[in-house]
C-alpha cells in the first residue's frame, strides 16, 4: 500500500522560509518522479515542482512563480522529497501536496504566508 506523507507546514510571516517534507512508503521510491502540488482556496490545483528519478538524472522543474525561491530536492536512502520555500509570498498561501505516479496523493500540508 503506497503512502506519501506531507509534513514542515505552518505559519510565516512574508519573506520567511519553510521546508516541505514527503516521505513515502509502500512504493519503488527511487525510480519515481515526485510532484509537489498546491491548491489556494477557490483555486485549482497547481503543479509547484517535480524532480525526475536519479536515473532520469534527477532534473528539476518548476513553475514560474515559484523559481528562483522554491527548491526541490530527493533523498532516495529515506524514501523522502523536499521543498525548500524561501522567500515566502502571501500568495503561497496554499495546501501543499506531494504526488507520485498521478494516483498517489499525500494528505496535504498547510502553508500560510501572512504578516
Amino acid at each position: 500500500q503506497v503512502q506519501l506523507v506531507e509534513s514542515g507546514g505552518g505559519s510565516v510571516q512574508p519573506g520567511g522560509s519553510l521546508r516541505l517534507s514527503c516521505a513515502a512508503s509502500g512504493i519503488t521510491f527511487s525510480i519515481y518522479a515526485v510532484r509537489w502540488y498546491r491548491q489556494a482556496p477557490g483555486k485549482e490545483r497547481e503543479l509547484v515542482a517535480r524532480i525526475s528519478s536519479i536515473s532520469s538524472g534527477g532534473t528539476t522543474y518548476y513553475a514560474g512563480s515559484v523559481k528562483g525561491r522554491f527548491t526541490i530536492s530527493r533523498d532516495n536512502a529515506k524514501n523522502t522529497v523536499y521543498l525548500q520555500m524561501n522567500s515566502l509570498k502571501p500568495e503561497d498561501t496554499a495546501v501543499y501536496y506531494c504526488n507520485m505516479l498521478d494516483n498517489y496523493w499525500g494528505q496535504g500540508t498547510q502553508v500560510t504566508v501572512s504578516s
